[in-house]
């Protein structure tokens, strides 16, 4: 790839458009990096981060950015979604309408308000974009607190991924314009108080997967769908750091008084 010379950067800022990250998942043509990188940079948004991609960016890349494509070579790459979003407070995923897995569904506009709301709380925030074929997986879309569905017309529903980007940039640039009010706290208050990342709700589900196992809860049943019900029963809750060490605390406790009453 020729190199391409960088516009220069502006100085760090520390608005609720700079905690929202755009996360493509395994795109599959270098093009669509760059269409998504100009839709994202049209409406202020210049945050993109990559979860395995098929190709790196090529010239097809910095010819469909048209300008925007620091974006796309700035953009940190990473094996997982998981990893893309550890340290989110709130995950939202862009997928058709789908009972593939039970996820709290949201219209574009409900969705961005969300999204600015937790930005605008001092939270790092992700919009998902999957795979142009075939979307997020069903893994993928568990790591994802709800999903957003752009209604487009059910006859000729195709909706390609730069285009979907665009729909959704441009309902948060709506919501960020309109000046969204949310109930912020003391923002010198407890950091504990401060809603819980990604990556901490994911810990405190392993340890209520490993909780529910030692106290047999299951009994011979499959666990799957327990533990689908309780992730949105506790992702529904939006639940705070605090509040996740106290539950993590419980769960401790239980965990030793089955090892107790096992004598192990």
């Amino acid at each position: 790839m020729e190199s391409a010379e960088l516009p220069i950067k502006a100085p760090v800022k520390a608005g609720p458009a700079d905690r929202i990250r755009i996360v493509l998942v395994g795109t599959q043509h270098p093009g669509n990096l760059g269409s998504a990188a100009r839709a994202m940079r049209t409406m202020g948004l210049t945050r993109m981060v990559l979860v395995a991609p098929e190709k790196a960016p090529d010239r097809d890349t910095l010819a469909m950015a048209a300008g925007a494509e620091a974006l796309v070579l700035d953009a940190p790459v990473h094996a997982t979604l998981a990893e893309a979003v550890a340290d989110c407070s709130l995950v939202l995923g862009c997928t058709a309408r789908s009972r593939r897995i039970a996820l709290e569904e949201l219209a574009p506009r409900e969705g961005s308000a969300r999204l600015v709301d937790a930005a605008k709380a001092g939270g790092e925030v992700a919009l998902v974009f999957g795979r142009e074929r075939t979307g997020l997986t069903n893994e993928e879309l568990q790591l994802c607190h709800a999903a957003v569905h752009i209604p487009s017309d059910p006859e000729f529903s195709s909706l390609n991924l730069a285009a979907a980007v665009q729909v959704l940039a441009y309902a948060v640039r709506e919501t960020l314009l309109e000046g969204t009010r949310v109930a912020l706290g003391d923002e010198d208050g407890d950091p504990r108080d401060q809603p819980t990342t990604h990556a901490e709700l994911e810990g405190f589900f392993a340890q209520l997967d490993e909780t529910l196992e030692a106290i047999d809860f299951h009994k011979g049943r499959a666990p799957e769908s327990a533990l689908r019900k309780l992730r949105r029963i506790f992702l529904r809750a939006d639940l705070s750091t605090r509040e996740v060490r106290l539950l993590r605390g419980v769960l401790a406790d239980a965990q030793r008084m089955a090892r107790l009453a096992s004598g192990k």
